[in-house]
C-alpha cells in the first residue's frame, strides 16, 4: 500500500458511519464503511520499537451493519507498563497504551494497543483513510 497517499483522519469521524467489513491481525485493523471508504489502524514499525494489538474485548461483528454510536480514544496516562510473567523484574524503558472504544446499538468493543521503544521512537497508533472518498470520509 502507498502510505504517502493515505490521509490521517480523526478516529471520532467514524461516529454515524455503518461498517460493512472489519479485518484484524496482530498489528493492524481495517474498517470498510457502507460508503466504500477503507480506514486502517496500525503503526509503521521502525527500529527499536514495537507496537501491536494487546487485546480486543467484545465482538467485532457487533460493529457491522449498524451505525457507530461511539468512536473514541481515551487517555492512557494512568496505565503502567506491561509486565512479562517470565521476567517480572524487567520493565519496558518507554511504553504507551492506546485504547480505542467503538459501539453500536448491538454491542461495544474495546481495542487495546501496547507500544514500547527505547524512548526515542514513536509508540503511537495511526488511523488513516487508505481507500475511498477522502472528501466524504473526513
Amino acid at each position: 500500500m502507498d502510505w504517502c497517499n493515505d490521509k490521517e483522519v480523526d478516529f471520532s469521524s467514524l461516529v454515524g458511519k455503518t461498517l460493512v467489513e472489519i479485518n484484524a491481525t496482530d498489528d493492524a485493523i481495517e474498517f470498510k464503511d457502507s460508503d466504500g471508504n477503507v480506514y486502517r489502524m496500525d503503526h509503521q514499525q521502525d527500529c527499536c520499537e514495537y507496537v501491536s494489538i494487546e487485546s480486543i474485548v467484545g465482538d467485532l461483528g457487533d460493529l457491522i451493519g449498524t451505525p457507530l454510536t461511539m468512536a473514541e480514544m481515551p487517555s492512557s496516562e494512568d496505565q503502567g507498563p506491561r509486565i512479562d510473567p517470565e521476567c517480572p523484574d524487567w520493565q519496558d524503558e518507554s511504553y504507551t497504551w492506546t485504547f480505542y472504544k467503538l459501539a453500536t446499538i448491538k454491542g461495544y468493543v474495546d481495542i487495546r494497543w501496547y507500544g514500547t521503544s527505547n524512548g526515542y521512537y514513536s509508540e503511537g497508533v495511526d488511523f488513516y483513510l487508505v481507500g475511498g472518498n477522502t472528501k466524504e470520509a473526513a
